[in-house]
């Protein structure tokens, strides 16, 4: 009975099923799509073309002038510090110029290629804000009101005009419904503009002194600049890069549309004023140091896209290539077109520019 009865009870147990394991499953390499793998190389291959076409830049800027001086002796000048007459000229007048020349082209190289992103609009530049006129108030008060007559004075009123017509653009376009859409900026932009001319020209008309002094600076030149102003922008230059590569992602989304982005998970008023924050400190760190330069900040985003696509991660770090080659380039053809004087190198960047902006516009519509 004993026994039946526990057989009974085993047998009414419910069965548990053994696990199974199962065979692990490898998953298969994830290889990159030959179009992928293509857009790659050409972005590497163009950014190694941009490097080579820099350093090219810099040795020119350090080897050409009213004075001839050999690469040879350039390098030595640079790498050895020599003491001769070409060596001091290299060391003291054309490598601070070409170090400001450098920074100078990167930040309005990436300013202008973050306003084009944030406006989408394709010809967006550091004045559609209003922030190089900014820094043209900063400079004629500095000059007619605060009596400041040398170019690393020059730098602070600069760099305090451009941000405040910045925050004055995005406090007018933030207000009324919608935010600070692509449209009011512009608008705003148009109109500090406008207001900062006429404070600019008012100035001016009654302080005929300042006159000369600031038209040498409102042209756009690398003449004359030092290492002191070397060393008040490269802190601002740094900022203004970190901010502007930390929003390439938003950037991106931002292109999409208000509604694509937020549906990617972008903020898109922080993606803005972090951008908007950057370009003004590049913008006004370039325009304190040099000036406002033209059309680096309008051609310079459309060169780099054409080459390395859309993608801001990309398009960001090959603009601040581009734009120091073209302003370079720029500076050392006005010093040897009209020897023994020198044409701005503001002047020559819109003369330079415009031809490949033109054939960019002409390959897109032909694409189109």
């Amino acid at each position: 009975m004993t026994a039946d009865r526990t057989s009974d009870r085993t047998s009414d147990r419910p069965t548990r099923a053994l696990p199974v394991r199962a065979a692990p499953v490898r998953a298969a390499p994830v290889r990159a799509s030959p179009v992928r793998a293509s857009l790659l190389r050409r972005r590497i291959g163009w950014t190694a073309a941009a490097v080579v076409a820099l350093l090219l830049a810099v040795l020119l800027s350090l080897a050409v002038g009213s004075r001839q001086i050999a690469p040879s002796a350039v390098l030595d000048a640079v790498l050895h510090g020599g003491s001769s007459d070409a060596a001091d000229i290299v060391r003291s007048l054309r490598l601070p110029r070409t170090l400001v020349g450098l920074m100078v082209g990167a930040a309005l190289a990436m300013a202008g290629t973050v306003m084009q992103g944030v406006t989408r609009n394709p010809i967006a530049d550091p004045g559609i804000l209003g922030i190089s006129q900014g820094a043209s108030v900063g400079v004629v008060l500095a000059i007619a009101l605060a009596g400041v007559h040398t170019l690393s004075g020059y730098v602070w009123f600069a760099f305090a005009g451009a941000g405040l017509a910045s925050v004055a653009v995005y406090a007018i376009a933030i207000t009324g419904r919608g935010g600070a859409t692509p449209v009011k900026l512009a608008l705003s932009g148009a109109a500090i503009n406008a207001l900062l001319v006429s404070v600019t020209t008012g100035v001016l008309t009654t302080k005929a002194a300042a006159l000369d002094e600031f038209r040498f600076w409102q042209i756009g030149s690398l003449a004359g600049r030092d290492t002191g102003i070397v060393a008040k922008i490269w802190p601002f230059l740094l900022v203004g890069t970190v901010l502007v590569l930390a929003v390439a992602r938003g950037l991106d989304a931002l292109a999409l549309g208000e509604d694509v982005a937020k549906g990617l998970g972008q903020n898109v008023a922080v993606v803005r004023i972090v951008a908007a924050l950057g370009a003004t400190v590049l913008t006004g760190a370039g325009v304190a140091a040099a000036g406002p330069l033209a059309f680096i900040g309008l051609a310079v985003p459309h060169i780099a896209r054409a080459v390395v696509g859309t993608d801001h991660r990309w398009v960001l770090p090959m603009a601040a290539l581009i734009g120091p080659v073209m302003l370079l380039v720029s500076d050392v053809v006005g010093r040897v077109v009209f020897p023994p004087s020198e044409v701005p190198a503001g002047v020559m960047t819109a003369l330079i520019g415009v031809p490949f902006l033109v054939t960019l516009v002409r390959r897109k519509a032909v694409a189109a």
